[in-house]
């Protein structure tokens, strides 16, 4: 597949699994279906990557290397918090509203990285963005604002930035995706208090957990596959252009699985993220004018 298709297939993939997800929310509380996520999602990784998993684990004990250990167990801490954080936005707020938000973290990241005028532009148009969703006025927008659902979406968001940096040092430390697969263990037990707590013996039937390993498959592992694969073909700033339309995917799967559709004004929130993301992402690894002399 080209690498545009790989990284459309992975948008596709994930929102599809937030869709799915959200539909379950029916069944079980966003909290289980975070739970039953990071366990499939883990167990897949764990198994088909045991044997660098077992070195990275036998390294970490013969080496006793605190510091690596520290940022693995915080990148499997983020992990658990962002999932918990969006499947709560997710049941509070329109899909793609929700993951409208969330992208704020990348967007973040982006602008931060870079030193050019123009970012100020594109904070401000996700900002115009924002503003448009967080409105009060319920009439120009097919669904009134809950404040709860854009918190959460927030967190995620904060979690997602965080996600981004810890995800590049674990890269350092752990070959392949070892560092992955121990943070996503990580995750999966750092939710299972919580998951049990809300599921309960409901976790246990067959359908919830044949869902949940749909989920941990469309939202955990297709994705980070097909992107792995796009961006060793194509540069960061590319990937990241084409990944700026994941809100109008997020709001088109919602319309088709979950009946969410929007009004003209939360479609124009969702346009100016998408926007800013992209020339943020394109300015991120654009040099810098050189200093007149």
């Amino acid at each position: 597949m080209p690498p545009p298709a790989l990284v459309l297939f992975g948008i596709v993939s994930v929102q599809v699994g937030a869709g799915l997800a959200a539909k379950l929310f029916s069944v079980v509380p966003p909290a289980a279906v975070t739970g039953v996520r990071l366990w499939s999602a883990a167990l897949i990784m764990s198994l088909l990557g045991a044997r660098g998993l077992g070195r990275a684990l036998r390294g970490l004990l013969r080496r006793r290397a605190r510091a690596d250990a520290a940022v693995v167990v915080a990148f499997g801490l983020t992990l658990a918090v962002m999932n918990f954080a969006i499947y709560q936005s997710f049941a509070r707020i329109p899909l793609g509203i929700a993951v409208t938000v969330e992208f704020l973290g990348p967007l973040a990241v982006a602008v931060a990285a870079s030193r050019h005028l123009l970012d100020i532009v594109w904070v401000l148009l996700a900002g115009t963005g924002v503003a448009l969703l967080t409105q009060g006025d319920p009439a120009g927008a097919a669904h009134p604002v809950n404040l709860a659902g854009l918190a959460f979406a927030l967190l995620a968001a904060a979690c997602w930035a965080i996600y981004i940096l810890l995800s590049a040092a674990t890269g350092q430390r752990f070959p392949g995706s070892s560092g992955l697969a121990i943070a996503m263990a990580v995750a999966a037990l750092a939710i299972t208090p919580v998951g049990i707590l809300a599921g309960g013996r409901a976790l246990l039937r067959p359908e919830v957990l044949g869902a949940g390993l749909g989920i941990g498959l469309l939202s955990s592992i297709i994705p980070y596959s097909v992107e792995l694969e796009a961006l060793r073909r194509v540069p960061a700033r590319v990937f990241g252009i084409w990944m700026s339309l994941e809100p109008a995917v997020a709001a088109l799967v919602g319309l088709v699985l979950l009946g969410q559709s929007l009004a003209g004004r939360e479609w124009a929130a969702i346009g100016c993220v998408v926007v800013a993301s992209a020339g943020a992402a394109w300015g991120s690894r654009r040099p810098a004018p050189p200093p007149e002399a």
